[in-house]
């Protein structure tokens, strides 16, 4: 049996190996994503009957997450989105616990939609304030010169205001599934199209910053890598229309032609965008 590489000791090799997996879990929890997950759960288990146990996961989630960012980031700052999380949550689960049938009825109807609008706002009144809130999460995976410059907070600004679409589009199909369709659980507009928002938000994050940071280094040297293309940000969302057109065969075979479209558009566009990424 092969024992440990040259130069090295069982000790370093595991010390190492913490170590590189105590840097990944302190990148997950410095996302800002991470501070929208709970609200992300909340918004798609929550439904007719399932109101009790949508807030209790989502309450969860928050204080598991408030723990560990604690535990792994020491120096860590207490976050806007993170105390949002806590007390939303919370007050629901109080007023869960404590409301009449009636509000409670009212609640798994339309909970979804209070969770997302209050998102919205949260977005959008940390735009209107001067900060964003991601930017506190921004802050602590750069240099500390990089906080004022004038591309780190037209990075966050962008950021910040597509998950505040994302968060309007969800809010907006959640509401017409249950004002106009009287549907909850309607496929579209209770979960394909608040997934897609989601996924969309998502990617952009992801590529947004790359594509910023490409630019500046261009600027500045005179070269460098070309900035990531938009089918790079496309592809993921074309890549979910495969398993929504499945989706749409298996829960609602009135349009299983919109359901075979969309497993054929998917693959179409994947492999079109793939050559372009």
């Amino acid at each position: 049996m092969a024992g440990p590489p040259q130069g090295t000791d069982d000790g370093s090799v595991r010390t190492e190996a913490n170590g590189t997996g105590a840097r990944t879990v302190s990148g997950f929890l410095e996302n800002p994503v991470v501070g929208m997950a709970p609200w992300i759960v909340f918004s798609l288990l929550v439904g007719p009957g399932r109101f009790e146990i949508a807030v209790g996961i989502a309450l969860a989630t928050a204080v598991t997450l408030i723990a560990l960012s604690r535990v792994v980031n020491r120096g860590s700052t207490w976050k806007l989105l993170e105390l949002a999380d806590v007390v939303f949550f919370a007050a629901l689960a109080v007023v869960g616990a404590t409301a009449s049938q009636g509000t409670l009825r009212w609640l798994e109807t339309y909970a979804g939609e209070v969770a997302n609008v209050t998102l919205v706002v949260i977005a959008f009144g940390s735009l209107a304030v001067g900060l964003p809130f991601t930017l506190q999460y921004a802050r602590e995976q750069v240099d500390p010169a990089l906080w004022h410059t004038p591309a780190f907070l037209r990075t966050n600004y962008v950021i910040t205001a597509v998950w505040g679409l994302a968060f309007l589009v969800a809010a907006l199909a959640g509401a017409y599934g249950d004002l106009v369709l009287r549907n909850p659980n309607n496929i579209w507009t209770g979960w394909i199209i608040q997934i897609l928002a989601i996924v969309a938000a998502l990617r952009f994050t992801a590529w947004y910053p790359e594509v910023v940071r490409a630019r500046a280094t261009r600027e500045a040297a005179g070269q460098g890598p070309e900035p990531p293309r938009t089918a790079g940000l496309l592809l993921p969302l074309a890549g979910l229309l495969v398993p929504i057109g499945i989706a749409v065969l298996v829960f609602d075979d009135s349009v299983w032609w919109l359901g075979a479209a969309l497993i054929v558009a998917g693959g179409l566009l994947t492999k079109a965008l793939k050559s372009r990424a």
